[in-house]
């Protein structure tokens, strides 16, 4: 993928700070305009989901899995709004963003209060060597994989591996991983007592609903449009911060805002898919200032068209990142493992010769 913006030619982390400042601006949100977003997505998911019942109650299980598709897009949305929740972006007063979000959770199958704090986590560390493992995907450098023995080197690749990072990864994190906070508990009892408020709303909505519609129709119904939100959800995350010409930095180098400016891409999208995602494609200015609402950021796009030039990533070229899975510290930039074993037969070949 060739690079839009070169390493050597980034702006110190002064500019980027400045960018932060500049940003400030489009913080505010509006609450009529965020109830009428939280309208527009909650009600169509609610009707398709319904739709989606009818018609399979019909016989027409096809039709079903037909709507699961869009219904899975107003879910995926949702999602995102609990996301601006968790950033104090869709409401000003915290109160109202942390009970939406609570309640949105139970939808999104994400204990809020969890996810908000792994989620901090994330924005707080991006693209810090020293410092991973919290509300990211793992990756390694190219040394660190080196090092590994056969096992270990076995299990990152299956990690990575297209069919378990987006297939079995993303029923994994929402289905299991999600209804306990392992790895929170040192934190006190706050994310304990998220988890479980979330799963037992969540056991309450599942009982009632299988109650009426029965347990095969349920599972038929909602899984579907489940697991293509969460694997949607989980895509978007990847391209946010897996394409080649991201950003990673050992600690005493490592700048929050170089690293939120240039280790997080633009993703490009088309017109009705930046709104189904609710513009998080714009994610180089989420994490310089993320308490700006998703909807205003298209203006900050228009109002500084010079930061669209800055890690841009089409759809077509996003696909393209998908092998990226080692970080080079020597080129700065993700590499594939075939890249990696093309560079050790290069170095053998070139030791031969020099014999």
């Amino acid at each position: 993928m060739p690079s839009n913006m070169p390493h050597d030619a980034e702006a110190p982390a002064s500019d980027a700070r400045l960018w932060t400042r500049i940003l400030a601006e489009y913080g505010t949100p509006s609450r009529s305009r965020s109830i009428a977003e939280l309208t527009i997505t909650a009600l169509p998911l609610v009707a398709l989901w319904s739709a989606a019942w009818f018609v399979y109650s019909m016989g027409h299980a096809w039709a079903s899995l037909l709507i699961a598709i869009p219904a899975a897009g107003f879910l995926l949305r949702l999602f995102m709004i609990q996301h601006d929740c968790g950033h104090g972006a869709f409401f000003s007063k915290r109160q109202a963003n942390d009970w939406v979000g609570r309640a949105i959770g139970v939808i999104t199958l994400t204990p809020y209060d969890c996810w908000r704090r792994q989620h901090a986590t994330h924005h707080a560390t991006t693209g810090n060597l020293d410092r991973r493992g919290v509300g990211d995907l793992d990756t390694l450098t190219v040394r660190e994989y080196s090092e590994l023995s056969w096992w270990g080197r076995l299990k990152y690749r299956l990690y990575r591996n297209p069919l378990v990072m987006f297939g079995l990864g993303p029923a994994y994190v929402f289905l299991l991983q999600q209804r306990l906070p392992v790895g929170l508990m040192r934190d006190g009892w706050r994310p304990w007592v998220s988890a479980m408020a979330t799963n037992a709303a969540i056991a309450g909505i599942v009982v009632t609903l299988t109650w009426f519609i029965g347990i095969k129709a349920f599972l038929l119904v909602h899984l579907p449009i489940m697991l293509l939100a969460a694997t949607a959800g989980v895509w978007l995350f990847y391209v946010q911060h897996q394409f080649e010409t991201t950003t990673w930095e050992h600690n005493e180098r490592w700048s929050l805002h170089q690293a939120a400016l240039y280790g997080s891409s633009y993703y490009d999208l088309p017109a009705p898919l930046s709104w189904f995602t609710a513009n998080i494609g714009m994610h180089h200015v989420h994490h310089l200032a993320s308490r700006i609402p998703y909807y205003r950021l298209p203006r900050v796009l228009h109002d500084h068209p010079e930061l669209r030039a800055i890690g841009r990533v089409t759809l077509w070229q996003s696909f393209r990142c998908i092998p990226l899975a080692l970080w080079d510290e020597a080129q700065r930039r993700l590499v594939s493992f075939r890249d990696v074993r093309a560079q050790k037969q290069q170095q053998a070949t070139v030791g031969l010769a020099t014999r």
